[in-house]
Formats: structure tokens, sequence, C-alpha cells
């Protein structure tokens, strides 16, 4: 048994079921053994940035890490992107990354890379196995550091002559360190101050946005006035019809300095004190008044659902009733030309029981998150770090994790063409995807943000800033691009045809690609 071999037997053993691949030459043997080892799903992505996404969406789906294959120095940093979305989402990974044979790289042949390096930002565990009898054991270490809570992104690099030689066999699992609680005494300061007269808000993220936790966070809420937020984006949102309703802090920054302005106190659970996407001129870093004190109920390597059910015990709040959405859903519109409104309403009012959404509509984002509410129940995923190109790999993952489930993807057309070949790899595994392309044709969001940072010094951008924000010269057809791909399309220009590609999508079995003009 060779080393990549051993390193398969290993993956396997310790849960990785789904590998998102795009190898090359240093990775054939691993290939290989993808073949006479069986257990692992392989998923091709024609681009690593669709890996890497994909694996981040597989995770927040699954609760389950992936492993990608990618080649090289170059490779890897083909996926950096979506890797720092994966890592701001706190999802683990397991990143199999091929690397020259040891005694090859002294010669600094092209592809030569300093890959730690590259790895280094957006991994929290990096190892170069040294020998073929240290792979499977570093596979078994990977693993074990991409499951440790809530999640990480762990990168082990694979010298082909590591993957080659002969090793010592397979390694056992090896279990992830426990997961820390947050002390006692801090739960019991924290409780103190929700019992107070000064306004407070909790900001909540991570596995504390799941259904149970968000109606044990409503009953606190409800028996000591605190008021609850999401962060701006989160990883994964249960929300909608006979769930508990949760704002989340604005991107803008004088709309949030707004939301925030009231509270005495901010404690945080699981995220960090909110800040501005962005430094604006003459605005604050930070979205939180100066007098105002931060609190951590539970950092992010702490349990947050065992820290709210402790807080929920000291505040006797377990008698009470959450607060639940039950607010009927959006009126599905009828007539009239697309404007992010509509289209928000219209998918509001089609979207599926138990559907995954994801969300890189960018400047539509609000009318979604807002029309959406009153949806039937479904989970919410959105762009953790920022990053666009996520939209389109992350749906792939999702659809991979949850084959049970349909996926709608809200994307926007400007960010859907960093990762387009996401379409390719979602026809080629005949995924249960409907995807809503917002096609305006614009960097739009760019536009609003030249004169949010002053560029524009009240006067009307020039030709030159404006012509980097336009999609034209040519138009791109999406149609066209999708049915390149093997996805099937269709275009809506108004609401009644929006309505009826919808509907054509979710009857769909596979990938549909509506294409909304506005």
């Amino acid at each position: 048994m060779n080393g990549a071999e051993s390193l398969v037997h290993t993956l396997i053993e310790s849960g990785i079921e789904v590998c998102f691949s795009n190898p090359g030459t240093s990775e054939m043997h691993f290939v290989a053994a993808l073949d006479k080892v069986a257990g692992m799903r392989c998923v091709l992505g024609l681009f690593e940035g669709v890996v890497t996404g994909a694996a981040d969406g597989y995770y927040r789906m699954k609760d389950k890490p992936a492993a990608t294959l990618l080649h090289l120095g170059p490779g890897l940093g083909n996926g950096i992107a979506n890797l720092h979305n994966a890592r701001k989402a706190k999802s683990g990974i397991v990143n199999i990354v091929g690397d020259h044979a040891t005694y090859h790289v002294e010669y600094d042949a092209p592809l030569t890379a300093d890959v730690e390096g590259i790895a280094a930002p957006v991994s929290s565990w990096i190892k170069t196995s040294p020998s073929a009898k240290d792979v499977a054991s570093d596979g078994a270490q990977a693993v074990a550091a991409a499951i440790t809570y809530p999640g990480q992104v762990a990168t082990l690099i694979l010298p082909a002559n590591t993957a080659w030689d002969t090793s010592n066999g397979p390694a056992h699992k090896i279990a992830a360190p426990d997961t820390p609680k947050a002390p006692t005494d801090r739960i019991e300061t924290i409780a103190s101050i929700l019992k107070g007269s000064e306004p407070a808000a909790i900001v909540i993220t991570g596995y504390a946005l799941r259904e149970k936790s968000l109606e044990t966070a409503s009953r606190i809420a409800e028996t000591t006035g605190v008021h609850l937020y999401g962060q701006t984006s989160n990883a994964r949102l249960e929300r909608g019809i006979g769930r508990v309703p949760l704002k989340t802090i604005p991107y803008p920054v004088d709309a949030a300095v707004d939301v925030l302005r009231p509270y005495k106190h901010i404690v945080s659970l699981s995220a960090r004190p909110p800040v501005a996407f962005f430094a604006y001129p003459d605005k604050p870093s930070t979205l939180y008044p100066p007098d105002c004190e931060k609190h951590v109920l539970a950092y992010e390597h702490e349990d947050c659902v065992a820290a709210l059910e402790e807080l929920a015990d000291i505040l006797n709040a377990n008698g009470a009733t959450p607060v639940i959405q039950n607010a009927p859903v959006a009126t599905l519109p009828s007539s009239g030309p697309l404007n992010p409104k509509n289209i928000a309403a219209t998918v509001a009012h089609l979207l599926p029981e138990n559907a995954i959404v994801i969300d890189e509509s960018i400047t539509c984002a609000p009318a979604f998150f807002t029309q959406t509410s009153t949806a039937a129940p479904h989970d919410w995923l959105q762009i953790c770090g920022g990053s666009i190109g996520a939209g389109f790999p992350l749906a792939t993952g999702a659809a991979v994790a949850c084959p049970e489930r349909k996926v709608i993807a809200l994307q926007a057309d400007g960010s859907g063409m960093y990762t387009l070949q996401a379409l390719w790899t979602q026809s080629r595994e005949n995924l249960d995807i409907t995807t809503i392309l917002l096609s305006n044709s614009a960097y739009a969001i760019l536009k609003h943000e030249l004169e949010n940072v002053g560029a524009l010094s009240g006067t009307q951008a020039g030709n030159v800033a404006l012509d980097m924000m336009e999609l034209n010269r040519p138009e791109l057809d999406w149609v066209a691009l999708a049915k390149g791909m093997g996805v099937e399309a269709g275009r809506a220009t108004d609401v009644a045809s929006l309505s009826t590609e919808i509907k054509k999508g979710l009857q769909s079995q596979g990938p549909y690609l509506i294409e909304a003009v506005f």
C-alpha cells in the first residue's frame, strides 16, 4: 500500500465521505487511490474556487467536513478566496494539496511555491508530510483539526513521493479535542447585566442560529427584555414561519450605528463586537456607542449552545414563550417589470418548505432578507468573509450535502462570473439547485460604495470610473452561459415570467437557472 492509498483509507475511516477536487500531476497517485479504495465520492470542479467554496457549503449543511484536492501552490492560491470565506464561517475543511517530490523542490521547477506560506492565512492547521510512513497519521490529525469546534480549515501538503512510496498502512481516527464550555461565573455575570435596567443586546452567530437555540435566546429576551441580533453575515440561519424571527445588524455603517445606539451593553455569543465592513471617511470603525460596555457570553471556540442554555437556566427563562414568526407570507405580485422588491416577494411566496437558500444577491440582499422572513421554514446561508464568488459553489456543496432538499441560489451577476464553472459541476452531478440570477449588468454595489467612501467628492463619477462598474460591451447572456455548461435555463423580464420560471425550476429535479433581468 502506498502513501496515497493509506491516506484515502484514513480519511474514510475518519468520516470523510466527499472529496471536491481539481487535481494535477502531483496528485495522480491520490487520484488513483480514490479509484482503488471504495467509499469516497469524488466531485470535480473546473476551478479551485469552486472546489473550496463547495466544501464550505457542504460543511455548513452537513456539520462534517469534506476533503478538497488541490494542485500545488497555484491551485491552492486559486482556491484562497473561498477558503477565506470558509474560515470566517468557521467551516471544517480538509485540504489535500499536492506538492513536488521532496527531492525535487531544490531545483525550483516552474510550479515550485511556498505552499505552507500560501496556506497559512486561511488555515488553522498546516503540515507537510515528510514521508509516506507519516501520511496516514498526518491525515488523521488533519481531520481531527478540521472537526475541532466550531470547525477549522486544515491543510495537509502531500509531496508526490510521499504519495507513491510504501506506507505503514491506514491510521485510526483521532477524536477532536473536547469543546470548551464558557465558565459559569462569566455566564452569571452576563445574567446579572441582563437583569439590570440598562438596555442590552445579544449579538449571535454560529450554532446558536439553529432553530432550538434561537427559541432559547427568545425565551431569554422575553424574560429580561434584552434585544437579539444576528451578525450582518452568518454561515447558517434557520428562519421562516414557525421559527424565531431574528434581525441582523445592517451592512451600511449609518444604519448599523443607529440600530446599536440605544445600548449600554453588547453581549457577544460566538460573535465579535460589531464593526464596519470597511473604513469610511468621517465614520466610525466600531458600530456600537463609545460608552457601550462589551461582554462575551461564549467565545468562538466555546460551546455557544451550552452557554445559551445555562444562561436560560440561571435566568429561570425556560418557562417563557418564545416569539415565533407567524406573519402572513408575502403576497405574490401579479404584474409589472422586475425590481429587487418584487423579485424578493415572488421568491418568498414560492419558496418551498425546508429549502436551503444561498444568498449572494449583494445589492438586492436587504429586500430578499426582509421579504423571506415570512416564507416557509428554510435555512439561509451567506458569505461570511465578503469575498464574492461564493454563491454558486456554496449552492453546489449544500446540494451535495442535502440531496433531499431543494437549494435556491440568489446570485448577483457580477459575483456569479467569478465561479460560474460551478454550473458545470451542478449539471454533471445533477444537483437539485434553482438559481435566480439577478441580472442588472453592473457591479451595482460599487456604485454605492463610490459615494460612501467619498470618492465622488460631491461630483458625478466620470466615464472611466463608471465603466469599471458596468457589465456591458458585451452584455452577459446567462441563459447561453448556463446552457453551455449543461444547465437548463430561462429568462424573466417581468413578474409573470419570473413566477413561471421559478415554478419550472422548482419542478426540475436537477439544476435550473433563471436570468431575472431588471
